[in-house]
């Protein structure tokens, strides 16, 4: 996801970022070093050597700091972000599994009804685009049991 603008917003105490979908705001708290009423920021920019994808900001002290746009995409509770966390972090199990598991490939693949390429794909932990049902089910093969924990946030 590439940042279009940011701006630093010195009364509100957050940067605002501006992607092509949507607009966050990134309080300085979160920002290290997090800029103060006697160090504001001077200049905040989009970060080309990034590829657009983070931005650098300058406060009054000189300090320097650097966002990624997955910081402001977690404090912002996107919920995109946060399924690709979950598909990223259930993808690594799984290949520290099929690595463990005295099952060959060609046995799990039978026991999922699918191709070699459509596990691969599974395995990839690049590969966004599949679903959560998909790997919950490779991973039952792979004689897991999944738990959810659904719990309220804390302050």
């Amino acid at each position: 996801m590439r940042i279009r603008t940011v701006t630093a917003n010195n009364r509100k105490k957050a940067f605002e970022v501006r992607t092509a979908s949507n607009t966050w705001t990134f309080p300085y708290a979160l920002a290290d070093p997090a800029p103060s009423s006697g160090d504001l920021v001077t200049d905040a920019h989009v970060d080309e050597e990034l590829g657009r994808e983070g931005f650098s900001y300058r406060l009054s002290s000189g300090a320097e700091g650097t966002i990624h746009i997955d910081q402001v995409r977690e404090s912002n509770q996107d919920p995109a972000y946060l399924r690709d966390l979950l598909v990223y972090e259930l993808t690594l199990k799984a290949q520290r599994l099929v690595e463990e598991s005295p099952l060959s490939k060609r046995e799990i693949i039978r026991r999922l009804g699918t191709s070699p390429a459509q596990l691969y794909r599974l395995l990839d932990q690049t590969n966004y685009r599949k679903s959560i049902d998909r790997l919950l089910e490779l991973l039952q093969v792979l004689g897991c049991e999944v738990e959810v924990l659904v719990k309220a946030k804390s302050a």
